[in-house]
């Protein structure tokens, strides 16, 4: 429509308009359309070209290949045509352990005892000092000093507890004899916390296992883990003073398929299973032992007589003190007759020996002693006429 001059009216020149901004706008939707339709098809033939390409050079059917798409780039800024990345997914089976590299070894924190050492071990210069009780429920203090005035050791334990016997030594000794299988393996560093399962540790400590051993092993945790300890061993000049348990801390876990003890020893008393030739081992019938001045007359041997074939001579007063004993020693003389009288003793035999009014304890090897007495000339038989 036109007016009278021969110009298009208002009306028409909106018509115009909005045909002329339907033409642009459908030319933008068909060149975002045919943009896409493009993308499309370049990624399935570069998928393609992927795919055909693995198997060329040794690729595996069923194998996946991933594109990344590209990222969407905001207005304004230049593009940059996408660099298609592949990444080829194995299939599940597929081992690759020759391209991973070797672990290092680490040093462990822990030591797990799945089967314990057959050879326990006991620490040599504890075997000759009274660091034990003789007994379960001893409180007073052991205070022992050596002759020479070298060696000094106070025990003590804590008022709700009592201090720890030569029974609880048992789990310390089986302890030890596994650090020093570590040692001797020279693979690994030992640890001072170790893992037993609780069956494996009942059955060295020649028991049976149950709930009954069970808590009595945590008893002995206990009474050696809150035992105070003040002595100059391995600290011969008193340089510093300081109170430490046999054990730091102690733990048992019971779960479905676990049951295991969790021990960490002191620094102390690691220090000294740890150290160079510290260890001696211990015969197996030792843990069958039940009285407990036995058990310290064959520590006490094994120290001093050990497996040579020499023998040693103990008087009843240094025996007395090296026992750590509260009894008087009038009752302590009657107590050991009665322990040697009873040659109960593995690998040791001992003589009580009357001389000059005086008593001395003989400390032979079993393995001399007997050959001492195959030398001897046989006693003629008087049942023969």
């Amino acid at each position: 429509m036109v007016d009278v001059a021969g110009n298009p009216t208002s009306t028409t020149l909106c018509v115009l308009t909005k045909r002329l901004c339907r033409c642009l706008s459908y030319e933008k939707y068909q060149e975002k359309t045919m943009r896409k339709s493009i993308v499309k098809t370049v990624n399935k033939s570069i998928s393609r070209f992927f795919v055909r390409l693995a198997k060329t050079f040794g690729g595996e059917e069923g194998q996946e290949v991933i594109l990344q798409q590209p990222a969407v780039e905001a207005k304004g800024t230049p593009r940059e045509e996408p660099q298609p990345e592949a990444q080829i997914i194995h299939p599940i089976g597929v081992e690759e352990s020759e391209k991973k590299p070797a672990n290092k070894p680490k040093k462990k924190s822990s030591i797990v005892l799945t089967k314990l050492s057959i050879d326990p071990r006991d620490i040599m210069e504890s075997m000759g000092i009274p660091f034990l009780a003789l007994s379960k429920n001893r409180k007073a203090p052991i205070v022992y000093e050596s002759p020479d005035g070298t060696t000094k050791v106070r025990i003590s334990c804590h008022s709700e507890h009592y201090i720890a016997s030569i029974y609880d030594w048992d789990i310390i000794q089986c302890i030890a004899g596994k650090i020093q299988e570590v040692i001797n393996s020279k693979k690994d560093i030992p640890a001072r916390t170790v893992i037993i399962p609780r069956h494996e540790l009942i059955k060295e400590l020649h028991k049976h296992d149950g709930k009954t051993n069970q808590k009595k092993i945590e008893a002995s945790l206990k009474r050696l883990q809150t035992t105070l300890i003040e002595t100059t061993v391995r600290n011969e000049d008193y340089r510093y003073r300081s109170g430490f348990g046999f054990i730091n801390d102690w733990g048992y876990t019971e779960r479905k398929d676990i049951k295991e003890f969790r021990i960490t020893l002191s620094d102390w008393l690691y220090d000294g299973i740890c150290r160079d030739g510290a260890l001696l081992k211990v015969h197996q019938e030792y843990f069958d032992i039940t009285s407990g001045l036995q058990r310290v007359l064959y520590r006490i041997a094994r120290k001093h007589v050990g497996n040579q074939n020499k023998s040693w001579d103990f008087s009843i007063e240094e025996l007395h003190k090296k026992s750590g004993s509260e009894q008087e020693l009038k009752k302590f003389k009657y107590d050991l007759k009665k322990a040697i009288d009873g040659q109960k003793i593995p690998s040791y035999h001992f003589e009580w020996i009357e001389e000059n009014c005086k008593i001395t304890i003989h400390v032979i090897n079993v393995k001399k002693y007997s050959k001492e007495a195959l030398a001897q000339p046989a006693l003629p038989d008087s049942t023969k006429f």
